[in-house]
């Protein structure tokens, strides 16, 4: 091999055995976080999918609602005195809530989210709604998200077998007449897309004109914040006045900060990293320990304090990077197992890799300042 091999590499790769089990501990930490992070984040994609396939500029809510699990209603007569603005090009009420679902297979009843919106006008872009928006124009018909959780039942296959398929929906009999895309979230297991009349046809109690979403589309050119501005100083305060953005970011906020679920997964992160931290300055420690004469030696024949920190920095960055990627790796399977389970959106994304790597490189690089602390007894009068 020509030029010269760094010390660090070769003090590293002398106890393979050590190596490894440091390459593992940094690859089990790095898993952890990856999964914390992921499910954190699926937690807030899965959550913002409805607000983000709305079809509109501003949003209106209940001043009381705090997010879509537990929205409230309000009169639509806030909303449709938005039209008053010039720059209004349309407003479309929103009925929304949960509802008990019937598996027609086995009978057994299971909480899904129904949406009623006006089938004259499609305000909910996803895949499949659009193709089947006259159907729900029937009486007692629904859209059913084929990627809902398997609980309610083979509706999927049947449908797509051809086979009629009904079942009961808060005791009143439906029927589906569509697919449609939208995913199981933290909030819901399935969804359901109705029209407004039907919507009220199975929530007899509910009142016609309490609504739960308002959306409002502009005329093209409109600026949203102003125009979402406008409005605050137009209608009264029992609503709350969001841009499609802010709407996005008030749910996102509920799940951050207000449930424990959102502080469970940055705790898991947190810990994956005091685990990393607490691994890596085990390995790094007992290295220098075992080799203190060796360094002593060094110290003695002029090397400095700061050359050596410079060395165990260099195991730290090697051990960073070499222990990432099989983590990385792992990461991977994993994510594709549990998306494939629990039909939640878990994905890598370039964000959280580059975050977890600087991360690991952190963690090592405070192990190493950590264990080079012991470097400062090495003093070749006393070893020798």
């Amino acid at each position: 091999m020509k030029g010269k091999i760094p010390l660090a590499w070769l003090q590293l790769k002398r106890e393979a055995t050590r190596l490894g089990v440091a390459l593992a501990g940094i690859a089990f930490a790095d898993i952890l976080m990856f999964m914390q992070l992921g499910f954190r984040d699926s937690l807030y994609l899965s959550n913002v999918r409805i607000h983000d396939s709305l079809r509109g500029d501003i949003v209106l809510i209940n001043s009381q609602s705090s997010a879509l699990p537990s929205m409230k209603s309000f009169s639509q007569r806030r909303l449709y005195k938005a039209l008053d603005l010039p720059t209004v090009e349309s407003v479309h009420p929103i009925y929304i809530d949960f509802t008990s679902w019937k598996n027609p297979a086995t009978g057994r009843p299971r909480n899904l989210v129904l949406i009623g919106i006006n089938p004259e006008f499609n305000i909910i872009n996803l895949p499949g709604v659009q193709e089947n928006i006259n159907k729900i124009k029937l009486p007692d018909t629904v859209l059913y998200d084929r990627a809902s959780r398997p609980e309610f039942g083979p509706i999927v296959a049947e449908f797509e077998q051809g086979k009629t398929v009904t079942t009961e929906v808060r005791r009143r009999r439906i029927k589906v007449g569509g697919l449609f895309t939208l995913g199981a979230s933290f909030a819901a297991d399935g969804n359901l897309i109705t029209s407004d009349v039907n919507f009220l046809r199975i929530f007899s109690s509910r009142q016609r004109g309490l609504i739960d979403i308002g959306v409002i589309r502009l005329k093209p050119g409109a600026d949203a914040n102003a125009v979402a501005e406008q409005l605050r100083k137009n209608l009264t305060d029992d609503v709350k006045v969001l841009t499609k953005q802010e709407f996005i970011d008030f749910e996102r906020e509920f799940w951050a900060s207000s449930t424990a679920i959102g502080f469970i997964f940055t705790l898991g992160t947190i810990m994956g990293f005091i685990v990393g931290t607490v691994i890596v300055y085990q390995i790094l420690y007992t290295e220098v320990t075992d080799h203190l004469a060796e360094y002593a030696t060094l110290k003695a024949i002029g090397y400095t304090q700061k050359y050596l920190l410079i060395v165990i920095l260099q195991e730290a960055f090697i051990l960073a990077i070499l222990g990432y990627f099989p983590g990385f790796a792992f990461t991977l399977f994993l994510y594709n197992s549990a998306r494939n389970a629990t039909l939640l959106p878990v994905f890598m994304n370039f964000e959280r890799a580059i975050m977890v790597l600087i991360m690991t490189i952190i963690m090592c690089f405070i192990s190493g300042t950590i264990a080079v602390r012991k470097l400062r007894s090495a003093d070749p009068a006393d070893i020798f």
